[in-house]
């Protein structure tokens, strides 16, 4: 028997949603199978990394196992390579043996997220450090306690201001909020080093705009300023990165940061992945219209931060924010599964219900549904909008321990990830390849 094969790449917002209302559905169905493909077998929910990043959360947290969500879609971790739009052909790779597989398809959803673009910009790709993934937040982490723990060690002024310099290279969500988390969690550390002190360390943002949070407006962005300033970060507008080598950063305007540590959130890119399908792109981003679909491949839609998908309402394209890619994932699906049935398709249309920041402990930033927050009831409206949107209960309660312990007893700053673990993963990795190759 012919089945019709749908296959979903990305097991991000908007991929992981579409294969949930495919898992009740047609994924239960004999004639339909229905494959998921992800590098990671779990799910991230990005919007608390930051909180991992600062120590207020465990990474495993805010983590999902995908084969815990799914029961009827067929699962495949692995790397993808190509997509083959003539033959309908997927290819992957996954594993340390770099096994090759190829996956047919009559529907394709192009769910694949975004990377960190960083311009091609001298030295920043090599020695800047994101903040896209669960190993990026749990590196940063360490990484901060190791240069508290190095510079205690260090009796040379420079070297330890050097140490103690963190930098964040845009002014966005994600920079804003884990430049907030971080400065908090620095300065809450310090009391354990006491060779350390606070006027040492300094945390600074860098922002080419003229206000933090552009996505929320000036008022809120210029508040969230005025509350990072009274908690000693340094904010540089109008102003951008221009190279950075490990040690000095430098910008656009000639003057220059020492600092061991840059933080780059300045921008992102789609999957590249689709920079080869030989179909219109918007902003680099695959353009659909209002059903989902791609008009010049046969059987291939997208959703998420891949897609550039039109606001036909307000005449412009939607953002690539996660509240809009869960939607698009569950509206992409409906409309393969009325394809599939012979239906009608619908248009996607959604108004952005809002929009919320942490800028640091006990403090927020939001707009929802036209009005503005701040401070405390925004940081708390902030953690009860996310803890509700946290896949599964095991998770919700043991991010709410977490937090309820952390009001009580602080963060750790135990350093689980150091250069000798590093090191010794590089070479089992490395003989492990030349093992394979032979």
């Amino acid at each position: 028997m012919k089945k019709t094969r749908i296959v979903i790449l990305g097991g991000g917002f908007a991929g992981l949603r579409a294969a949930m209302y495919f898992d009740k559905g047609l994924a239960r169905q004999t004639d339909i199978e229905v494959t998921l493909v992800s590098r990671d077998n779990f799910t991230l929910f990005t919007p608390m990394l930051h909180e991992v990043a600062s120590g207020d959360l465990y990474g495993g947290d805010i983590i999902n196992p995908i084969r815990r969500i799914l029961h009827h879609v067929r699962f495949v971790e692995s790397d993808v390579e190509s997509v083959d739009c003539s033959g309908h052909v997927v290819r992957c790779t996954s594993g340390v043996e770099t096994l090759h597989l190829d996956l047919q398809y009559d529907h394709l959803l192009l769910a694949l997220g975004s990377e960190t673009n960083f311009f091609d910009l001298p030295g920043v790709s090599d020695w800047a450090i994101t903040i896209k993934s669960l190993s990026d937040a749990a590196l940063l982490r360490n990484r901060v306690v190791a240069l508290l723990e190095q510079a205690s060690l260090r009796t040379d002024p420079a070297v330890r201001q050097r140490m103690l310099t963190f930098v964040t290279a845009g002014g966005g969500f994600a920079g804003t909020e884990t430049t907030g988390s971080l400065n908090d969690y620095v300065r809450d550390t310090l009391r354990f080093y006491p060779e350390l002190t606070e006027d040492m360390v300094r945390v600074v943002v860098v922002h080419s705009g003229t206000f933090l949070l552009p996505e929320l407006g000036e008022e809120l962005g210029n508040y969230a300023e005025k509350k990072l300033r009274e908690r000693k970060v340094e904010v540089i507008k109008g102003v951008r990165v221009s190279s950075y080598d490990g040690a000095v950063i430098t910008l656009d305007n000639g003057s220059q940061i020492s600092a061991q540590t840059l933080l780059w959130t300045a921008g992102v890119k789609p999957s590249s992945v689709t920079d080869a399908l030989p179909c219109r792109k918007v902003k680099n981003r695959v353009a659909v219209n209002e059903f989902l679909t791609v008009p010049e491949l046969s059987g291939v839609w997208a959703a998420g931060d891949s897609a550039a998908v039109p606001d036909i309402k307000a005449g412009k394209l939607f953002p690539p924010t996660a509240q809009h890619g869960l939607r698009e994932g569950l509206a992409v699906a409906k409309n393969i599964e009325a394809t599939i049935l012979g239906h009608s398709m619908k248009p996607f249309v959604y108004k952005t219900q809002g929009q919320l920041a942490t800028i640091g402990r006990h403090t927020g930033v939001a707009m929802v549904f036209g009005f503005k927050f701040s401070g405390f009831l925004a940081w708390w409206m902030w953690r009860t909008v996310y803890l509700a949107k946290l896949p599964r209960w095991p998770k919700k309660l043991r991010v709410v321990m977490d937090w309820t312990l952390d009001l009580f007893f602080g963060r750790e700053i135990e350093q689980t990830i150091n250069v000798r673990d590093i090191d010794a993963l590089s070479q089992r990795l490395s003989r492990l390849r030349a093992r394979m190759r032979a």
